[in-house]
């Protein structure tokens, strides 16, 4: 069963960075049952580990709680990750920054991820492109090319429709991914890395074209 883990780095108790996060969540999961297949959905919010992200920052040797340290494994074994961030001076909030900090640069390499971010207004959705992407991009891990930005109007109104309609085209694209190995041909995928968390050793180790093709006629 594919394991979803929701990374939610709101603040407040409700956050409009939980409401999208659980949006996000829900919609990938009905795009992965409508496959025929289950989820295993994780939500971690941010603030309730604020103070053992901040003693493992300050520790000397980077003491960490067991509840960071079970955040960090499911983030860590997870087969698709949703992030979510409010945006903070026209960027992604401490906490959030400080998560990944704290992550193995190597955890999520190749992870099928959907980034979104909330905001009181629109002038801040280029957040996703010039500050969450790049992020995710030096952890090499594996983002849908939609990225999902609300703003206090989107939740309600006129443009509630264009919210859904785009949390169910980045949902639809994260499910592709995270079942992306299940549609391997059988025999061919010997020996090649079907989860993203691949090391140089397992790229080296990588059978040749010619290899792979060995006893195949179709």
């Amino acid at each position: 069963m594919p394991r979803l883990v929701v990374i939610s780095a709101g603040l407040s108790t409700p956050s409009s960075t939980r409401n999208l996060s659980d949006q996000l969540a829900g919609a990938t999961a009905t795009a992965i049952t409508a496959r025929g297949e289950q989820v295993e959905t994780t939500t971690i919010e941010l603030r309730d580990l604020a103070v053992d992200m901040a003693q493992a920052m300050v520790s000397a040797g980077g003491v960490v709680t067991p509840a960071l340290a079970a955040a960090q494994e499911a983030v860590t074994s997870a087969d698709g990750l949703i992030l979510v961030t409010p945006v903070f001076t026209a960027g992604y909030s401490g906490l959030f920054k400080m998560f990944f900090d704290l992550l193995d640069t190597q955890a999520i390499d190749g992870t099928p991820t959907l980034i979104g971010a909330t905001a009181g207004t629109a002038r801040h959705s280029l957040v996703l492109d010039h500050a969450i992407r790049p992020l995710l991009g030096y952890l090499r891990a594996a983002v849908v090319p939609t990225g999902v930005f609300a703003a206090t109007e989107d939740f309600g109104g006129s443009h509630a429709q264009e919210l859904t309609d785009r949390v169910k085209r980045a949902a639809a694209e994260l499910a592709t991914l995270m079942l992306a190995s299940e549609n391997t041909v059988a025999g061919l995928a010997q020996g090649v890395p079907t989860r993203a968390h691949a090391t140089a050793t397992d790229v080296q180790a990588t059978p040749s074209f010619e290899d792979l093709l060995r006893g195949h006629e179709g």
